[in-house]
Formats: C-alpha cells, structure tokens, sequence
C-alpha cells in the first residue's frame, strides 16, 4: 500500500484539474509543432498553427462524435436511474452479508454492464456499491466500503473494448476511417483503408471476448482475495435518492407529461424503429455509437414509464457529463494542430522506426496508458492518437482491428490510476479518491499482465 500512498500523494499535489490538463497539452501541442514542424511559406508559422488548432475545435465530425460519447454516459445514467433497474439493485443487495460476498457481486455486476455501455456500468456501479454499504448498515455486518466502491469502478478498465468503445465503435461507422485519414501523409495509403471494421474483428473478437472473460473471473477473485485481509470501515450513510419522485397530476398538459402508456408507446415505437433499421447492420455484427444511443433512447422511456420520470433522470444525470462538453473541443484543437502540421506523420514514421509487426501493439498499448493519465477521455484520445496508430499500423502490415483494442486495452487500463472518471462514483457513494486507489491500482497491475499477454496471442 505504500507505493499507492506515494502516487495518490504525487496526484493531489501535482496533478492539475482535466480542464488545466487540456489546456496545458495544448500549450505543449503548439509548442512542439513550433519545434519541429515546418510552416507554409507564405505565413507566419505560429499564426498557421492557430488557424489548424481553431480548424480543429469546430470540426464538424468530431463535434458530433463528442454529443455522441455524452449521451452514452448521459442515457446510461438514465437507465439506471428507473424503476427496474432500481429494484434490480435492491434485490442483489440482499445476497452480500460480508465484504468479500460484496466484491465479488459488484464487480461482476460492473463488469458486465459496463461492456455494454460503460456510461451505464459506471453509475450502475456506484449505486450497487452505495446500496451495499446501506444495507450493511441496515442488517447489521461490517464491510470495507473504499474496496467495494473500488469494486464499483473495475468496469472502466474493460469499457473501451467493449460494446460502447469509443474507437471500435467509430470504425465499425462506414467512412470513419477515411475521414479521420483525411489530409494525413500523401494519401498513399487510401486505398489500403478499408470502409470499416465491424465489431465481429474487435468486440466480438475471439481474442478480446477470451480477454474479457478472463477478467471477468480474475477481477473478482482478486477483489475477494483483498476483502479476506482488508479491515472494516464504519459507514453512516444516509439513503440515497434519485430524481424526484412524480407529485400529484395537474392540468393536462402535465396528465401528458406523467402517462404511463404515451412514454411506454413513444419508447416502443423507438425500439421497432431501432430493429427496423439496424437488423441488417447487427447481423453483421456492426454497432456505431447512433445505434446504441438510440437503442438507449427507447429503452429508458420504456423503463421510466412516463416522460417526467424520463426528465427528472435527465436533470440528474446531466450533471456527469458537464466536464467532457468542454473538454473534447480542446482535444479536437490538439488533433487539428496534429494532423495539419504533419506531427501525425513524423509520430508514426517514429513508431515505424522502433516497431515491428509485434511490437507496435505493445507500444501502442503502452503509449496509449500514459496518454491516458492526462487525456482521460477515450473519444478525445481516438481523436488524437488514431491517427497515428492507423498510420503506423499501415507502414508496418499490421492488422487495423489489433492496434484499434491495443489502444483501446491501453486507454482503459490507466483508469485505475486516474480517477477522472471515478468522479460520478465518489459523489454518489461519497469515498473519496484516496480510498479507492489502493485497490484499484492492484486491479491496473492484474489488467496490465493480462492485456500484454492477450495481445501476444492475438
């Protein structure tokens, strides 16, 4: 536990909040292309670089990439704030009566919810984890409540290679690649670019489904291997809310807004609109983030039963996605910056040169671990170090599909040790940092052996 007391120590002290970091990155972006890009002849080359990053901020594609990533956490939130999902959580409480009985149920329960979409993994997550201190302190047994929130969080470090992944989900889109491509290098490679990589090649791989259900089994065998051993915490807790519950019916307009069978039948309509155009793609194993937002869409009125339930969740869970609204334009400016000063090509043509068809997606994954400490947001990150990967990939004969999960493992594998995204968690269950990463820190080391092994084999 002392190496983990040093690093949180190191973090509270140096580490500056995601807004700084993004700032500061795009000071280091600019001044690294000052350094070692050349500009156009016929303009100041700072004033050049200003123009590419402002190009990159208001990039259409990218824009609607980020409302994407923000309504997958936003609709995931919304899930679990219903009914159903409520009582779901009520119901699996009752079968932990000590700490490892608590970890084990919680990470499994995180682990595979957030393969489905880590937005709703991660409040699901966090609430399982408050319930279980609730009822420990209803029933009457003692916990270790910062290793059962720890337990809480397990499900961002297998998100991005599942379902809800921001980089396979973005090129399983037909023509992603090429715009993200587009205007990198001499356009050589275009032809080797292929429309798109379905998700049978990436989350549905062999390889990644084998990685994850090895996780899934050593994950929470670890967890329960630490709860044998980890002391008891006292919780005073209050009973955790959500949203407001519905008052009492008034004019019609509000008779609209609290009927159970208009929101029931507008979520269904959705859901037969979601079969009706997406069956071919999903025979195909193709999934892009409009479907599962969409999908998400119907399935949260249906669960909520009436619009103003439906909104109450929204008011609630919009709260958790304030921060990357502002902070995915600043790492589209640092891909403008990128790509149009030739950074991207002089990056891969490095990783060319140190690489060959085994090791490029170790460096990737490695690489894309510590860009993650401080880019903590895995469709920004895809933004900027995409580029370069498909790149590299492209130079040295490496299959798309392999590099796309290495920075994907990578991109997650650190969120055990940043805990940006752990933010939603400590509200709700109100640990703090400093409890959880310990724990979570052992389940990065566990992760780390586990994904360098699987890309080995892959």
């Amino acid at each position: 536990m002392n190496i983990t007391r040093s690093i949180e120590t190191l973090f509270q002290k140096y580490l500056p909040s995601p807004f700084a970091i993004a700032i500061l990155l795009t000071l280091l972006t600019l001044v690294l292309a000052l350094l070692f890009t050349d500009g156009p002849a016929d303009q100041n080359h700072f004033l050049a670089l200003l123009g590419y990053w402002e190009n990159g901020i208001w990039n259409n594609a990218l824009l609607v990439f980020a409302y994407q990533m923000m309504l997958i956490l936003v609709l995931g939130h919304i899930l679990v704030l219903s009914k159903p999902m409520n009582r779901l959580i009520q119901h699996l409480t009752g079968w932990v009566h000590n700490t490892a009985t608590a970890v084990v149920l919680v990470s499994l329960a995180t682990l595979m919810v957030s393969f489905f979409n880590w937005g709703l993994g991660l409040i699901f997550g966090a609430i399982l984890a408050r319930k279980v201190a609730e009822a420990a302190q209803t029933r009457g047994f003692g916990i270790n409540y910062p290793l059962v929130g720890a337990a809480g969080y397990v499900g961002l470090m297998i998100w991005h290679g599942g379902i809800s992944g921001s980089a396979p989900s973005k090129v399983s889109e037909s023509g992603h690649l090429a715009s993200l491509m587009s205007g990198i290098g001499d356009g050589s490679y275009a032809s080797k670019l292929p429309d798109l990589i379905p998700y049978s090649e990436t989350v549905f791989s062999t390889g990644n489904l084998l990685i994850f259900g090895i996780l899934l089994v050593l994950i929470p065998l670890l967890l329960r291997q630490l709860a044998k051993k980890a002391p008891q915490t006292p919780t005073r807790l209050p009973l955790y809310q959500g949203p407001e519950s519905e008052g009492q019916e008034g004019g019609t307009a509000d008779r609209i807004d609290r009927s159970k069978w208009l929101g029931v039948a507008f979520g269904g309509l959705i859901l037969v609109a979601f079969v009706y155009q997406y069956a071919g793609e999903l025979s195909h194993w193709i999934v892009t983030p409009n479907m599962l937002n969409f999908f998400m869409l119907g399935l949260g009125l249906v669960l909520h039963g009436s619009f103003s339930s439906f909104l109450n969740a929204v008011e609630e869970a919009i709260k958790g996605a304030s921060g990357i609204l502002i902070q995915f334009p600043l790492y589209f400016g640092i891909m403008g910056i990128m790509r149009d000063s030739g950074m991207v090509l002089q990056l891969s043509e490095f990783f060319v040169s140190i690489s060959n068809e085994t090791t490029l997606p170790l460096f990737t994954f490695l690489s894309a671990g510590l860009v993650n400490i401080f880019v903590p947001s895995g469709g920004g990150q895809w933004a900027v170090q995409g580029p370069i990967v498909v790149e590299s990939a492209l130079q040295l004969g490496v299959p798309l599909n392999k590099v796309v999960m290495a920075l994907a493992y990578g991109d997650q594998l650190t969120n055990m040790l940043q805990p940006f995204w752990a933010l939603p968690l400590l509200g709700i269950t109100k640990l703090k940092a400093k409890e959880i990463l310990p724990y979570t820190l052992m389940v990065m080391l566990l992760g780390m052996l586990v994904f360098v092994l699987g890309l080995l084999w892959m």
